[in-house]
């Protein structure tokens, strides 16, 4: 089992019991999602936006416009993090301080750089398009070199993260498991629903079969 080496930086100080520096599981997080929390000093302020990335190996891709700002401030710190939160589950107590929520929870710090190489460019763009959907990058066009050319896209390399799980019960205080009182869990889950075709000519097309496949994977 690889595990990320445990600093000041990203080492978790509360709730340790349900903290994780595994790689494999870490990655698992990253791969289940899609959008990350990416924070960054503008101006002397803090900023957190949302953002979708690609992963691949231990290289997490964000793309914007050649004046995003955000990407920009990244780009002129030469490190970042990035956080990717599942929301699993509404655990009710009996007290509301036992109240809870069952999560996955991870946070990666790296350095990044430009990547300004059209090659490299397209095959970072061709991750993000992947983790978005598998196959979907051969279903769509090629890109236009202009378009490559306006797009700014910032590689991580991962050199820290930690996770934190929660995925347990309610947690009450002995005494309260006899009141009348009802808890338990409410399973919360993200799903896809039924493909909506756009306009134009789409409409007389069939759905395409990795479109059909992500939403067999992913319904309810």
């Amino acid at each position: 089992m690889k595990e990320y080496s445990k600093s000041k930086l990203n080492r978790v100080k509360r709730g340790q019991i349900r903290a994780t520096y595994d790689v494999e599981k870490i990655n698992t997080i990253l791969d289940a999602g899609f959008i990350g929390y990416v924070s960054y000093v503008y101006q002397g302020g803090a900023i957190t936006l949302p953002m979708a990335y690609g992963r691949k190996d231990n290289k997490v891709y964000l793309h914007g416009s050649q004046a995003n700002r955000m990407l920009l401030a990244l780009l002129e710190a030469k490190q970042m993090s990035i956080t990717v939160m599942h929301l699993d589950a509404l655990v009710l107590a009996r007290s509301g301080l036992h109240h809870s929520v069952n999560y996955r929870s991870a946070t990666v710090f790296g350095t990044v750089k430009n990547i300004v190489n059209p090659k490299e460019k397209e095959a970072a763009l061709h991750c993000f398009m992947e983790h978005m959907m598998k196959g979907r990058w051969d279903g769509i066009r090629p890109m236009h070199p202009e378009e490559i050319d306006r797009t700014l896209v910032v590689e991580m390399t991962i050199e820290n993260a930690s996770a934190k799980i929660r995925d347990v019960g309610v947690g009450d205080e002995p005494e309260d498991y006899e009141l009348e009182v009802w808890a338990g869990l409410v399973p919360i889950k993200q799903v896809a629903e039924y493909p909506i075709v756009d306009k134009g000519l789409p409409q007389q097309l069939d759905i395409p079969k990795h479109v059909l496949d992500y939403y067999e994977q992913h319904k309810a």
